[in-house]
């Protein structure tokens, strides 16, 4: 049997807003495994933070965050349930450290239902190709090859969509499971509306002088 420490307890308590005696036995029950002890709690509902999912979050946040000398910019709506909670010293930190995050990462989407259909096709042909250009892969038949892309495409969504990304001040946790532990702790649904994300000069084209041109130009 796997060993429950305190800091384990105390992750899955963050995570679901369980009591600690639960949430220990929850991982005593998954033999360690926080993913099974939290499906377990949420069976016995005990996962308060699942028991507000779906509840209307009209209240909330927009935050700001500006870096590199004014070089990018992000705007960032964050909803909860409460103007009181909206105005809370806990909510107005995720809601800064959400735009930073954006800031660093540049996510282009927020969750992975917002990719297009057509984009994911690409990347798995593309991924389909890599494999199939690989020696290794030569004696694999496609329904293997299929699970295998399956399985990178989860980097393209950690790379590409907020929520799934680790967050840049503790990469242990992703932006979905930061959220998460803020409705366990804060008591209310929380949900990331939308964001914008600036990066100065971005989409202009700059022009390229000819430096050639501009000496002849000078000494003729």
């Amino acid at each position: 049997m796997a060993e429950i420490t305190a800091s384990a307890v105390k992750s899955l308590r963050e995570k679901t807003g369980a009591g600690m005696i639960d949430c220990k036995n929850a991982l005593v029950e998954a033999n360690g495994d926080e993913t099974a002890a939290i499906e377990i709690l949420r069976k016995k509902g005990m996962a308060t933070a699942s028991k507000k999912e779906g509840r209307v979050t009209a209240e909330g946040a927009v935050g700001s965050y500006i870096h590199m000398g004014g070089k990018v910019g992000v705007l960032v709506e964050i909803n909860c349930e409460s103007d009181f909670v909206s105005r809370g010293e806990e909510f107005q930190q995720l809601v800064k450290d959400v735009a930073m995050h954006i800031a660093a990462t540049d996510p282009r989407y927020l969750r992975r239902e917002e990719v297009p259909a057509s984009e994911l096709d690409k990347e798995r042909e593309i991924l389909m190709e890599q494999l199939k250009n690989d020696p290794k892969n030569a004696s694999k038949p496609e329904e293997v090859l299929a699970k295998i892309i399956d399985g990178r495409l989860n980097k393209f969504f950690e790379d590409n969509v907020l929520l799934d990304q680790a967050f840049v001040k503790d990469p242990s946790k992703t932006i979905g499971e930061l959220v998460t532990e803020k409705i366990a702790s804060i008591k209310e649904n929380i949900s990331i509306r939308r964001f914008a994300r600036f990066k100065m000069g971005e989409g202009i084209e700059k022009k390229q002088d000819d430096f050639a041109a501009e000496v002849a130009s000078m000494v003729g």
